[in-house]
């Protein structure tokens, strides 16, 4: 298995303190959020790690030379990273076309180890995970379930549908669903879609997809946080921190 982190972005709705850098190098516990991937997935045997960079990407190779990451760790460029993430997804294209499963995680997600464990271990070949826990709005990115199969996959869903529940941004694909999100992510920026997110390609596969393609692991509960604005970051460390195992949780 393969892990592909996706931390290009330039972070542009942080601000102040926590404004200025990666967000892959924001710290928690003393901690950067790409030390803490990086940990995590080697504890559940993922050594093989490509981390998509662009704003910035300096700090991010420094921060992984003071890790000592090793060669197993490697970065794909993107230097158009002002555009979508289509774009950091097409510069990390190989790792879709590897072979091996793929765990498909954004960089800027502070989470409980027991979510990858969850990713790790799933009956699904292509797998999200899924929070019944969210706040209402078109902020996070939905997923909608109706009778136990994924139906949509969207910031904005409509009826019918049984439940709703947040996407975490991480997901696991299978060799061939790799390589067709590759296809799919390229056909976007080929249509002169480079605004759009990775999220539009891997919607397009679930929805021309045969039911049952695509499972979802719940993880509803388990402690986690996307980090998007300042007040994500004191979340972060007042809320979630203390509840993560081996933290005080």
């Amino acid at each position: 298995m393969m892990a592909l982190i996706m931390a290009a972005g330039v972070g542009n709705r942080l601000s102040g303190e926590f404004g200025g850098m990666p967000k892959a190098l924001l710290s928690f516990g003393g901690r950067t959020l790409l030390e803490r991937h990086l940990t995590e997935l080697r504890r559940i045997a993922v050594h093989d790690v490509v981390v998509a960079v662009g704003y910035k990407a300096d700090l991010i190779a420094a921060e992984l030379e003071r890790l000592d990451a090793g060669a197993r760790v490697i970065l794909a460029h993107n230097p158009d990273y002002q555009a979508g993430s289509v774009v950091t997804l097409q510069a990390a294209a190989q790792a879709l076309t590897c072979g091996d499963d793929i765990l498909l995680m954004d960089a800027d997600v502070l989470y409980d180890r027991r979510m990858l464990e969850s990713l790790k271990r799933t009956r699904h070949r292509n797998c999200f995970l899924l929070d019944r826990s969210f706040e209402a709005g078109d902020e996070p990115m939905k997923l909608a379930v109706r009778g136990g199969q994924l139906v949509e996959f969207s910031r904005r869903v409509e009826a019918p549908f049984d439940f709703v529940g947040e996407s975490v941004g991480f997901f696991r694909l299978a060799p061939p669903m790799a390589v067709a999100l590759s296809t799919a992510n390229a056909a976007l920026i080929e249509a002169g879609q480079r605004d759009e997110g990775y999220e539009e390609a891997l919607r397009r596969l679930l929805l021309h997809s045969p039911a049952g393609t695509f499972g979802f692991e719940d993880i509803t509960d388990l402690p986690w946080t996307e980090i998007d604005f300042p007040e994500d970051v004191v979340r972060a460390r007042e809320e979630i921190l203390p509840r993560l195992i081996g933290e005080g949780g």
